[in-house]
């Protein structure tokens, strides 16, 4: 083994045990709610004293499903997934309601493409970890009902639709249909059923037509032409993850050559030199839009690099492992958010950011 190498996988395990013996820990104890069976939506980095509940959201319980099932914690898994079950499924309409009030009662009805996408995405890891066949059933019903119900033109998906499903009230955007896009590689894997691939390679040759920003390969946030559009270095670091998972099925979309473009372009103009720290937004020309640096945008870019081919990304790999570690990382936890001065910019901890973290860590050398 190379003397870099087994300093990475050092490194990468220091930050699985940080994993593994802090945040896990906050979220089976007092981040669940064992009264609504629920995770709260997120914990004071002071004390894990759980904020104020107002609601709940079947994204944030999906999420938190994937992260316990990766984690081979099955007790608390198949509570998370009867809980999603019971407490989110519309039994009148159909699919998923986004969110509940404090006490689990409806709150917002909307039915929305992101959570569906997590459903799918959540429910394929836990069955594929647990045998669950509600779940596989699940994963089906719901990706059917996703291609039958938020179908848009050019083989896109709308954002947003009402509670009924009658109306549109999102039109396509990119973030929904990258989780999207995840969820049905995660089904691919967990079912074997190629029915998953042809959605993918249609939905990715639709991102690459509708989504990718020529000049600079970048996964725009609106379609391409929508004034005020932003480019993420955090999601071109996660889309040059997911395409490098998808391998041949997305040959002949273009995906993987413009994702090739965008990681650099994401690292040229996204990653501060010094720090390491990933900013939010950039606009079409490379100059920063929103400077916060969000912790998830620093995991995509830790797994980008591990799983990048080029030996100037594995070689950059365990600084910037380094940098995370010390700029995000703490002894109770994690900084959401902070500013380029290295300030904290949010100082709770969501229920969904262990996701992000998870994802990263098991793409790294072990």
């Amino acid at each position: 083994m190379k003397p870099a190498a087994a300093s990475t996988i050092a490194l990468a395990t220091a930050l699985r045990d940080h994993f593994t013996t802090v945040v896990l820990p906050m979220w089976r104890g007092p981040g669940f709610n064992t009264a609504l069976k629920l995770p709260y939506e997120a914990l004071s980095a002071e004390d894990h004293r759980p904020l104020a509940a107002e609601r709940y959201r079947a994204m944030a319980c999906a999420r938190q499903l994937y992260v316990f099932s990766q984690a081979g914690d099955a007790e608390h898994a198949n509570v998370l997934f009867d809980s999603l079950r019971h407490t989110f499924q519309d039994t009148v309409h159909g699919g998923w309601f986004y969110s509940v009030d404090a006490q689990g009662a409806p709150l917002d009805t909307a039915k929305d493409l992101y959570t569906h996408a997590f459903v799918v995405f959540a429910c394929a890891e836990y069955a594929r970890r647990s045998g669950n066949r509600d779940a596989l059933t699940l994963v089906h019903n719901t990706s059917a009902l996703i291609q039958s119900h938020f179908a848009a033109g050019g083989d896109l998906f709308n954002a947003a639709l009402s509670a009924d499903f009658g109306s549109v009230t999102g039109t396509p955007l990119q973030n929904p249909l990258m989780h999207l896009t995840e969820a049905w590689l995660a089904a691919c894997e967990a079912t074997r059923d190629n029915v998953f691939g042809a959605a993918l390679r249609r939905l990715a040759g639709a991102v690459a037509h509708h989504f990718v920003h020529e000049p600079t390969g970048c996964v725009a946030e609106l379609p391409i032409g929508t004034s005020g559009n932003r480019l993420e270095p955090g999601h071109q670091f996660e889309w040059f993850w997911l395409v490098k998972q998808a391998g041949a099925q997305f040959d002949g979309t273009g995906l993987a050559e413009a994702l090739s473009r965008a990681f650099d372009f994401a690292q040229q103009h996204g990653v501060d030199r010094e720090t390491g720290g990933v900013c939010a937004s950039l606009d079409e020309t490379g100059a920063v839009k929103d400077a916060t640096q969000r912790i998830w945008a620093q995991t995509e870019y830790l797994r980008a690099l591990a799983c990048h081919d080029e030996p100037a990304a594995l070689a950059a790999l365990p600084r910037q492992i380094e940098l995370f570690q010390q700029r995000f990382l703490h002894p109770r936890g994690w900084f959401e958010c902070k500013t380029p001065a290295g300030d904290v910019a949010r100082a709770d901890m969501p229920s969904t950011t262990p996701y992000h973290l998870a994802t990263a860590y098991a793409a790294l050398p072990a």
